[in-house]
């Protein structure tokens, strides 16, 4: 067992954070998560809402504060920012904290897809330092008055040869960060190859005065348990390994409480699972069933991962409209299939190859921001969510 996380003033029993990830951890995610958790009667981790744009949030878009607006049974509240300009981002953390948006807030330097790292953010924008300094700076001198911690969550850096994480890593504890998390890939992986867990132990080793936690390649309790062991990590950061799986965070609490209760849920009750996403989908955009809905097509492979049902009806399942048709798709499956084992489990979706960073022309000339790459940065402010 590892003591409770605790992130400032927020003490979290069992030290699970769900990771923002777009499109997904909305608040509907976020519930079957956190309800999984609080099964196993062990109290739940900390359940991160997806990412939103400081730009978006500062400009009051609906979307945007969509993403911020939470359940009122999630408590602590945790939304990750991203930005790209000191002065934006500050004043995006600001609105969380001042109008009681969030508990905790988290900041964005592991996105790596091109849309963010082109605009010099994301997994790329450490290279910058100063850059990187001051987004910390003006985010934790914002929050500091409300007495809302603030963390970052960061990748090694942008390839092999542009490794940022071990001094990113100083600088945040150094300007008063509560916790650092590192995905353990650079943003040249992507989400290929394997995590090097080793960088993990790294960072601890560099930063002692605040949690480390550990994310990349935990697909099941048993990975989050060895991280730990291995890295010396105070917690994990889980990702992909959790969609289609709610119940993966009943595991995880169980385990990090010194149990080896386990959820292997037959096809029946991954279907129950998967219709209540769906309902809580449409709460979740105030009654819209077409949008919800739609919206849940994303997680059916994850959901059905492994089990033995046909490619007509993941298909048909993967256009579905509205609720109705949803429970009457589902229950023409053979819902006496039982648990497939580790055909359900290990890596979700694609993990695809490595990718050549998508940077802005000129990016790592220099560790240093220019005048002109500082005008660009203030324009290239995404809308609503980043990726």
């Amino acid at each position: 067992m590892l003591p409770p996380l605790r992130i400032g003033p927020i003490t979290v029993a069992t030290p699970v954070v769900l990771a923002p990830m777009a499109g997904v951890t909305n608040r509907a995610f976020r519930t079957l998560c956190r309800e999984a958790g609080q099964s196993t009667g062990f109290d739940p981790g900390l359940y991160v809402a997806e990412m939103v744009t400081s730009r978006a949030l500062v400009e009051r878009n609906e979307a945007a504060l969509r993403i911020v607006t939470f359940g009122a049974d999630e408590s602590p509240r945790s939304a990750q920012v991203y930005g790209v300009d000191p002065a934006t981002v500050g004043a995006a953390v600001r609105i969380i904290a001042a109008e009681d948006r969030a508990d905790h807030v988290d900041l964005n330097f592991g996105c790596p897809v091109p849309k963010v790292t082109r605009k010099g953010g994301g997994a790329a924008l450490p290279w910058k330092r100063q850059l990187f300094t001051d987004i910390v700076r003006e985010a934790v001198g914002a929050a500091e008055p409300y007495g809302i911690p603030v963390t970052i969550k960061m990748r090694k850096g942008i390839d092999d040869d542009h490794l940022t994480y071990l001094e990113a890593g100083r600088i945040a504890e150094g300007l008063g960060v509560a916790a650092v998390a590192l995905h353990a890939r650079t943003a040249a992986q992507h989400y290929s190859g394997v995590a090097d867990w080793e960088s993990i132990a790294r960072l601890k080793e560099a930063v002692r005065t605040v949690p480390v936690l550990g994310n990349g390649d935990i697909w099941s309790a048993e990975d989050a348990i060895d991280m730990v062991r291995r890295t010396g990590a105070d917690g994990v950061v889980v990702g992909r390994g959790c969609q289609g799986r709610p119940w993966l965070f009943a595991d995880l609490a169980a385990a990090f409480n010194g149990s080896d209760a386990r959820v292997r849920p037959g096809l029946r009750e991954v279907a129950d699972v998967l219709y209540r996403h769906g309902e809580l989908m449409i709460d979740y955009y105030d009654g819209d069933e077409h949008r919800g809905v739609r919206d849940l097509r994303k997680h059916m492979a994850w959901y059905l991962k492994g089990y033995a049902v046909g490619g007509e009806a993941r298909h048909a399942l993967a256009r579905v409209s509205s609720l109705a048709e949803l429970r009457e798709l589902l229950d023409t499956l053979d819902l006496t299939v039982g648990y497939p084992g580790a055909d359900a489990e290990g890596q979700r979706g694609r993990a695809g190859t490595p990718k050549t960073p998508h940077l802005p022309y000129g990016w790592l000339d220099s560790r240093e921001l220019d005048a002109e790459f500082e005008a660009k940065l203030r324009e290239a402010e995404l809308s609503v969510s980043g990726g």
